[in-house]
């Protein structure tokens, strides 16, 4: 299993982060280790100051696909969730002003939180999906795909030319505006239509 993630797929989040608006999707990748277990707390590393919660549509690769053109790109997925693309921010920062990779602040153990997946039919449209994350009961990030630079099926079709998909890959679709620091105590708890698919204690 690969996670590949999508940076600035949102332009008010762009903007909050001062950074230029992309000419086609940011790509970058997580290794499976990334993956927060089931049950477990996210501990704050002690190489970051800050970390920033991103709440994000992640979906499911549910056949090996490569070079997929968009008008099939719906058939190579059938379930999506909500998840948590963790980012040590002030580390990005100083890798993005050296111009290096990002994968020490993006990619490190327990950085992606997966929720529960739900099947797509559940969904009228994956075009006009709600999606919220609270932390402490809090709303803190509230998102709407329509209003993704992107759309899933774009997404699924551009990564594919790059990479080939395979089944139980995952791909975090982009973050919108609101992402925040996260401290120890903290309950964040992710929705995609009112439905909770994931909560999450920090530590």
């Amino acid at each position: 299993m690969k996670i590949i993630c999508i940076g600035r797929n949102y332009t008010n989040h762009i903007e909050e982060l001062k950074n230029e608006r992309p000419t086609e999707p940011v790509v970058f990748m997580k290794p499976d280790s990334a993956v927060l277990l089931k049950q477990h707390p996210f501990v704050i590393p002690e190489f970051s100051e800050e970390i920033h919660h991103e709440i994000e549509i992640i979906v499911k690769i549910n056949k090996v696909g490569k070079y997929i053109e968009p008008k099939f790109a719906h058939k190579y997925y059938d379930e999506i969730s909500v998840g948590i693309d963790f980012t040590a921010r002030d580390l990005q920062d100083k890798l993005k002003a050296k111009g290096l990779p990002w994968e020490k602040a993006k990619a490190f153990d327990g950085s992606a939180v997966i929720g529960e997946f739900l099947p797509k039919t559940d969904f009228v449209s994956m075009e006009n999906l709600n999606f919220e994350l609270t932390n402490n009961s809090k709303t803190v990030q509230k998102g709407n795909t329509s209003f993704m630079l992107w759309k899933i099926d774009e997404l699924v079709s551009f990564v594919s030319q790059y990479f080939t998909l395979k089944i139980g890959d995952i791909i975090f679709t982009g973050t919108p505006e609101g992402v925040a620091s996260v401290k120890p105590n903290d309950v964040l708890e992710g929705f995609l239509e009112d439905k909770k698919l994931f909560r999450i204690q920090v530590k």
